[in-house]
């Protein structure tokens, strides 16, 4: 007889490290997209922290 797989081995990658990856990606593409507007250090560091942690962090706890 075949056994079900668990509900734990079904998804490989949980939704909360989807969401950090997609989000993380982001916010590299903001940084080189902030990098033709200013070349302050501190806003590239801002937005890469806001977009690439804050905001995936917010919507995890967020959603669960």
């Amino acid at each position: 007889m075949s056994e079900q797989p668990s509900n734990r081995s079904r998804g490989l990658v949980s939704t909360e490290t989807k969401v950090t990856a997609i989000f993380v990606i982001l916010a590299l593409v903001s940084v080189f997209g902030t990098t033709t507007v200013t070349d302050s250090q501190w806003i590239h560091f801002a937005v890469l922290l806001g977009v690439g942690v804050i905001i995936p962090t917010l919507i995890n706890e967020w959603r669960s």
